[in-house]
């Protein structure tokens, strides 16, 4: 009887871990890029990626978008409040594919950022300003660069950077509190693979930095599980990382139900408090949202 008993809660456990993470999800880097959508007339219009969005429980996202009418779009669609979604705009600063390796030094994407904030969208002011690049950290030096780090923090702006280290470093300075009061969000928390040791340094140097998880190498193991040090790193800074998407190419359109689940799979594996906080709490917190 004994074993009988065993079984069935082992069993239980199983069924339990397997659920994984059931509640909201806040997706931290969405991308609604023109290849996508092309003015409706796209692989994946509105309807499409709000039921994407629905079905895995994504109740907001930050949205961010080559150019920013894909973010428009989204924020403007009676669709959108009907999904139950959530639009947090950001201000791309891509408007095409050559603005990636010149927005640092260009200031007609200084002038397109003041531009956008005058206009904002039908969901409200932007909230923030990326997701950027920066493929050498040295160009977070670049004049543009300087100027917006110091803007967001004035205007109270997050930022979305795809950076290695050392930019974080180097953006964090040009800031008039020297990164103790800017809101960046790192996204994928170092593509590039920077160690735990050297995020959980960022993290306990810049108050208000917080980490993006997509794409981030060495994240999971076995079973879609947490690798131990990152484990550890998150409940260390339970309230400090989110997850998202990064729908930068069509293809994860496709493929947004399974990086949902895996994101799933692996919050479920942490306390319930701390699931909550990085699938859903710490996005909301930082733009004021309501619970869902």
């Amino acid at each position: 009887m004994h074993r009988f008993l065993a079984a069935l809660l082992l069993l239980a456990g199983g069924a339990a871990a397997a659920a994984g993470y059931t509640g909201p999800l806040f997706d931290a880097h969405l991308h609604y890029n023109e290849e996508a959508w092309n003015g409706t007339a796209g692989p994946h219009p509105l309807a499409d990626v709000l039921a994407r969005m629905k079905r895995n429980g994504v109740r907001a996202i930050i949205g961010n978008s080559r150019p920013n009418d894909g973010t428009k779009a989204l924020a403007a669609s009676g669709e959108t409040r009907a999904a139950g979604v959530t639009v947090v705009p950001f201000i791309r600063l891509y408007r095409n594919r050559a603005d990636y390796d010149s927005w640092f030094r260009d200031e007609t994407i200084y002038q397109m950022v003041q531009d956008e904030l005058a206009r904002g969208t039908a969901a409200g002011p932007f909230r923030g300003i990326g997701e950027f690049h920066l493929y050498d950290s040295a160009n977070a030096n670049g004049a543009v660069a300087a100027k917006l780090m110091k803007l967001a923090e004035e205007k109270d702006l997050a930022v979305l950077a795809h950076v290695d280290d050392v930019a974080v470093d180097l953006l964090m300075a040009h800031t008039p509190s020297k990164g103790q009061k800017l809101r960046l969000v790192w996204a994928h928390t170092g593509i590039g693979g920077a160690p735990a040791a050297r995020v959980d340094q960022l993290m306990a140097r810049y108050p208000h930095l917080m980490g993006e998880l997509s794409y981030r190498p060495g994240l999971t193991c076995d079973g879609g599980k947490l690798c131990p040090e990152w484990r550890q790193l998150i409940l260390k800074y339970p309230q400090r990382f989110m997850i998202g998407s990064d729908t930068w190419v069509n293809q994860r359109w496709l493929y947004y139900d399974e990086l949902m689940q895996g994101y799933r799979t692996w919050l479920g594996d942490l306390p319930s408090d701390v699931a909550r906080r990085i699938g859903w709490d710490n996005g909301a917190t930082l733009f004021g949202l309501p619970k869902p």
